[in-house]
């Protein structure tokens, strides 16, 4: 070959090789797309997020994002607008153009034309909160103002506001460098942040919950809280029934939280009705009650049935029974006591409930129930399916019917307290929550009614769900009543410890806790009303693989002399080689 073609060969092939990454770039710039190789799927949109994008019906027009996180940001900020933008190209990859985002500087322009988009995004504390960050620079301090948040449009006007990072309490900035785990926080929750707040923006028609009263049930204020969490997803409506035919026509979801007194033949068949004609109704019952005031004050207290509420037994139709006993429990929460010889005590009536595989436990925090009820599946109707959602673990035993509580019964077990024989068989757990789903019998199937003799349904409609929970207090908050300014009433206001979360109790003990009652109360809501969009990222398990220090200590020395010399071994190897070769062809 001639020294001229060689040459010519030799550009030809360059330029290929130019061309072709120059295509690959042009070419990735448009295409986003990854392989998540995580054994937990980490780095993938959820199956209820792709479904959701998916569903052309969820966008009558097109959604637009305008996210205030440009310009000339620190290196950690501009890594989680980074994080924003690839996780909204993996949305654009379901919807097309139905999503539309754009990232806008607010720092340009003039004092007064920046001032007017400050005040239009903060929106008087109501939209986008700004984040002040100190950090060094060139060897001094210096001081910034992020606005990490987003504004969504939809159907041509503001609809709502997202909140990426915390903002700043006045005169309180954040440092750069103790901010490093609110943001890989934030990374992580961004799937959730982001469809939940477009699901918010986007819904057209919120499904209609309702709480029934008039049974002794939980009030407004006992409430607050888990109504401020489904409210934005959910009508919520306050139902006495007050034997008006039509009161639950309009509902598709009922919620009865600890009823206290007797249901009328009434209530009960226009609750039964609801059931038949496709409901969702959600029970959180107690069977027994116990004067806690008398239990902590001469250590032992008896407790008693609630008068025939008569619910149960309806229930008992539906393929769930709850029982009239507590379940005790080695996996529980302490309790401080006055007794001669200890002042602390593990309190097996305040039970730790471990979560199953079902998606509306799966993967959240263990739910705190005191005093609860067993719940046991009745019936053999194949038409229906039951599954336990909570249970106790394998050290736990029921009690006797309408038991006495003594403060003295723990310490009869010694410090590490075995309730059963074989604390480490499965069989021992106990049933603490249940479900029931699919095509049920009426209660007054076998009954004359009268006034409902061609309208009664015999048997559901639809499919329908009963979920049957052997607590009524673990949904309820505690509360502080406020005189309110024109001097006529209270207002009310849940404390500032929220206690579905944590224990006032124990944070005082300085011991470490944290409990999944609302994010249980959320997915369980979610999944009873068909919506399953985001049930899948809030029960996502992100495992986090803890670091084996001793395999550290032993093996440090060994990889820092192998990432320090291998690099320079291929660098010689490579040389010698092009050496050898360049003699042999020259020589």
């Amino acid at each position: 070959m001639s020294k001229s073609i060689q040459k010519i060969y030799n550009w030809t092939f360059l330029t290929i090789i130019i061309v072709s990454i120059i295509l690959v770039n042009v070419i990735s710039s448009f295409i986003n797309s990854r392989y998540d190789m995580t054994n937990d799927q980490r780095y993938s949109l959820a199956n209820g997020t792709i479904s959701y994008l998916k569903n052309v019906d969820n966008f009558k027009t097109r959604l637009n994002l305008k996210i205030y996180l440009e310009g000339k940001l620190p290196a950690e900020i501009k890594h989680f607008r980074n994080a924003i933008e690839d996780k909204l190209k993996e949305f654009k990859q379901y919807t097309g153009n139905k999503i539309e985002y754009q990232f806008i500087n607010p720092n340009i322009g003039t004092d007064i034309e920046k001032q007017e988009l400050f005040d239009n995004i903060w929106a008087k504390g109501k939209g986008i909160l700004p984040m002040d960050i100190v950090y060094n620079k060139d060897g001094s301090q210096s001081q910034m103002m992020i606005w990490p948040g987003a504004i969504i449009e939809y159907g041509g006007s503001t609809v709502q506001s997202i909140q990426f990072l915390p903002g700043s309490k006045t005169g309180r900035p954040y440092q750069l460098n103790n901010i490093s785990q609110i943001i890989q926080n934030s990374i992580n929750n961004l799937e959730y942040i982001l469809i939940s707040s477009i699901r918010r923006a986007t819904q057209e028609k919120k499904p209609r919950i309702g709480f029934l009263h008039g049974h002794g049930e939980l009030t407004w204020p006992e409430t607050q809280r888990i109504r401020a969490l489904i409210s934005p997803y959910f009508n919520i409506a306050d139902v006495t029934i007050n034997d008006t035919i039509q009161v639950l026509n309009n509902l598709d979801g009922l919620i009865i939280a600890r009823p206290r007194l007797k249901f009328s033949d009434k209530d009960l068949l226009l609750i039964d009705q609801f059931l038949m004609r496709g409901g969702r109704l959600m029970c959180f019952l107690d069977k027994l009650k116990i004067n806690t005031d008398t239990l902590e004050s001469i250590g032992r207290a008896h407790t008693t049935r609630y008068s025939n509420l008569r619910i149960d037994k309806m229930l008992f139709d539906y393929g769930l029974k709850i029982n009239d006993n507590y379940i005790m429990d080695g996996r529980c929460l302490p309790k401080r006591v006055s007794l001669n010889n200890q002042s602390i005590i593990p309190w097996f009536f305040n039970i730790i409930a471990s979560p199953t595989s079902h998606p509306i436990a799966r993967n959240v925090e263990p739910v705190n129930l005191e005093y609860a009820n067993e719940i046991q599946f009745v019936g053999e109707d194949p038409n229906i399916v039951l599954k336990p959602i909570l249970t106790s673990s394998s050290n736990s035993i029921p009690t006797g019917l309408a038991p006495m509580i003594s403060l003295a019964l723990p310490l009869n077990y010694g410090k590490n307290p075995q309730l059963v024989a074989n604390p480490e068989n499965e069989s021992n757990k106990k049933c603490l929550a249940g479900l029931a789903e699919g095509i049920f019998k009426s209660h007054y199937r076998n009954r004359i009614v009268e006034g409902y003799k061609d309208t009664l349904y015999r048997k559901s409609k639809k499919e329908g769900k009963v979920l049957l929970v052997g607590n009524g207090r673990f949904i309820a908050n505690e509360y502080d009543s406020i005189p309110n300014k024109f001097g006529t009433g209270y207002q009310y206001r849940p404390k500032k410890i929220n206690n579905l979360q944590f224990s006032e109790e124990l944070i005082n003990m300085n011991i470490s806790h944290f409990f999944g009652n609302q994010d249980f109360f959320q997915n369980m809501v979610d999944y009873m009303l068909d919506d399953n969009s985001v049930l899948d990222i809030r029960s996502r398990q992100i495992d986090i693989h803890k670091i084996n220090t001793e395999e550290i200590k032993s093996s440090a020395n060994y990889y820092k002399i192998l990432n320090l010399i291998l690099p320079i071994g291929i660098i010689l190897i490579i040389a010698l080689s092009f050496g050898l070769i360049r003699k042999n062809k020259y020589t």
